[in-house]
């Protein structure tokens, strides 16, 4: 038994310093994802959307007007950047990228609002970026509620209500906003440690790739005929040594954002290491699998990359998988990074518990025993 974990160790470590000698695998697993956590933080530093670029059209030009341009230069969601002659000049700002909303106030604005008519305000909104398009109509909206609200307001103090009363009677039904596991609404929250969490599977699969194919030189069969152990227990010390190495990469990633910047988890960390190191098993079997039904390096990577490049668009973390079609739904339940996502939110955000989490758990050994399974197959067919 002994001389069996020497020969495993010795495995490992070879295999440790064949990761660190290939500068590319070494960049691609130890720094990419890292540098794509400290990108993503970057992107995503002010994490709040404000003072969105606003052009605005004032074609009443009375005070009740200027009232209202004064209630959307009050927004700290909106910018306005400039004032338009016309509609004409309002379009061209707005298809230039110089602005995202354009605000409209009609003629007889003024009129309308004074004899209680109401009036309808028109509001352009650039739809190419739906992050910006979003938070615009958001912020539009809310404008328009507060300056309604004052102008109802007004009218009933106008009539001798006293201002407490005539609040009270504009407030109707109010449903008063509670949000859970993200208090903010904060997108960064949400998103930046899963986007760079999928670089760095994006990594594990492209190194798992290099299991099998990368041992099929005459070089790498002589030196493992010279360590004198068998297939299984050479590949099972470099899956090993893999899988190690995939957590030394992760772990900084999540000391960095649960760390340093302080994004909230709500289990444990050792909870959160355990769902993923059952994930870096299944995805180096994933990426194992590949590399024994391919008689090329190259090849491998490339299926490797086309497997775990959508996978992360697939998982419905970022878009619901309800919202998929039925078969693409069923399709991604085929993919470890679906159930991992998908988990590791659960997990983060909510916690709630070990019997919700199981089922996560399980497919992804099974999958990761699957792939392995057929790794070995393939293997002894191709030898």
């Amino acid at each position: 038994m002994l001389k069996v974990l020497k020969k495993s160790f010795a495995v490992v470590a070879r295999e440790f310093q064949l990761l660190w000698r290939d500068s590319d695998l070494r960049r691609i697993l130890f720094i990419v994802s890292i540098l794509s956590l400290l990108l993503f933080f970057a992107v995503y530093y002010t994490r709040v959307l404000r003072e969105i670029p606003t052009v605005v059209l004032d074609l009443d030009r009375t005070p009740q007007s200027l009232e209202m341009l004064q209630s959307i230069e009050n927004c700290e969601d909106l910018n306005v950047v400039l004032y338009s002659a016309d509609y004409k000049e309002l379009c061209e700002v707005i298809e230039k990228g110089e602005a995202v909303v354009g605000v409209v106030i009609p003629e007889n604005f003024g009129r309308d609002v004074a004899g209680g008519k109401g009036s309808k305000i028109l509001s352009v909104i650039d739809g190419s970026n739906m992050i910006y398009a979003n938070n615009a109509v958001s912020a539009v909206l809310t404008v328009a509620r507060t300056h309604s609200a004052e102008l109802g307001v007004k009218k009933l103090i106008a009539r001798g209500v006293h201002y407490t009363e005539a609040q009270y009677a504009l407030m109707g039904v109010v449903f008063r906003d509670e949000p859970w596991f993200n208090s903010t609404l904060n997108y960064a929250v949400f998103v930046v440690l899963a986007m760079a969490l999928n670089v760095w599977q994006q990594c594990c699969t492209i190194t798992a790739t290099y299991n099998i194919t990368g041992e099929m030189g005459k070089g790498s069969w002589l030196q493992i005929k010279a360590l004198r152990v068998s297939k299984f227990l050479f590949f099972f010390s470099k899956s090993l040594a893999h899988i190690i190495g995939f957590m030394l990469a992760v772990i900084p990633l999540y000391i960095m954002a649960f760390g340093i910047y302080k994004m909230p988890l709500r289990c444990s960390p050792a909870e959160l290491l355990l769902f993923t190191l059952v994930f870096a098993v299944s995805i180096h079997g994933l990426g194992t699998m590949i590399s024994a039904l391919c008689g090329d390096p190259v090849d491998a990577v490339r299926f490797g990359m086309v497997i775990a490049l959508p996978s992360f668009i697939l998982s419905g973390y970022t878009w619901p998988l309800e919202a998929m079609p039925a078969f693409v739904q069923k399709a991604a339940k085929f993919f470890p990074q679906t159930w991992f996502f998908q988990g590791f939110n659960l997990l983060v955000f909510k916690n709630p518990g070990r019997e919700v989490l199981q089922p996560y758990v399980f497919v992804l050994m099974g999958m990761a025993c699957l792939f392995y399974l057929l790794s070995l197959a393939a293997a002894a067919v191709r030898s």
